[in-house]
């Protein structure tokens, strides 16, 4: 697994889709979670699961957030290297976390976080450098609309099934879940995608024209085997 991970680092979200649509699955790219600032980077790790359900005005309360099951409580569960990702239920009025906890999450040696929902003290979450992937931001709490029930139990967010410990990727186009039983499959698979691709934006660079180049017929493939064994791919 550890050499899958970091294999992938070099695949991007875009690939990831195609190798899961390989093998059927068309719901893995988090529809509304996108950087929060130029991400410019792309992080990967296990997923650990928040679960946000719709405003419930005498659970939902400031004092909430002093109960064990709590944001705050669940921040302390967060192992290293992990990637939140927190199902907000795409609720746009209403920001999930500010720069408090997230500086919190950095000294958990959280990696990045991800939700279909907004944040809040843009300014402050930015300067603690944690990656953040969200559909925004709004001013009020995260109480206004929502009440935390847990964590590390299988979610949904932004229309995909998330379970703890899936793998997650993100970078500059958005988030995507690797269910764990393809996480090889995928970074191998994933690998060998990202070196064709870059060997065919070297031919189109050349002058080639697209039909039978993308996606490559035979006489290309047979092109592009060679150059590889060349070291020219």
């Amino acid at each position: 697994m550890t050499n899958a991970l970091e294999t992938l680092k070099s695949v991007t979200t875009g690939t990831i889709t195609t190798m899961l649509l390989k093998k059927g699955i068309r719901r893995c790219w988090m529809e509304g979670a996108m950087p929060f600032a130029a991400a410019g980077k792309r992080v990967v790790g296990p997923a650990f699961t928040l679960r946000f359900v719709p405003v419930r005005e005498d659970l939902a309360t400031p004092e909430s957030w002093t109960k064990p099951i709590s944001t705050r409580g669940a921040i302390e569960a967060m192992p290293e290297n992990c990637i939140v990702v927190a199902d907000a239920m795409g609720v746009q009025t209403a920001g999930i976390f500010g720069d408090i906890l997230c500086m919190r999450m950095v000294k958990r040696g959280v990696t990045a976080l991800i939700t279909d929902g907004v944040m809040r003290d843009k300014h402050g979450i930015l300067g603690t450098g944690l990656p953040v992937w969200c559909s925004g931001v709004a001013a009020p709490a995260s109480v206004n609309q929502l009440t935390f029930v847990g964590w590390e139990e299988p979610i949904a967010c932004g229309g995909c099934a998330i379970f703890p410990g899936d793998i997650i990727v993100a970078d500059d186009d958005g988030a995507v879940v690797i269910p764990k039983d393809l996480v090889d499959f995928v970074a191998e698979g994933g690998a060998e995608h990202e070196r064709l691709e870059a060997w065919l934006v070297k031919e189109v660079d050349r002058g080639e024209k697209l039909p039978g180049l993308y996606p490559p017929n035979e006489e290309t493939k047979k092109r592009y085997e060679a150059d590889k064994k060349s070291g020219k791919a």
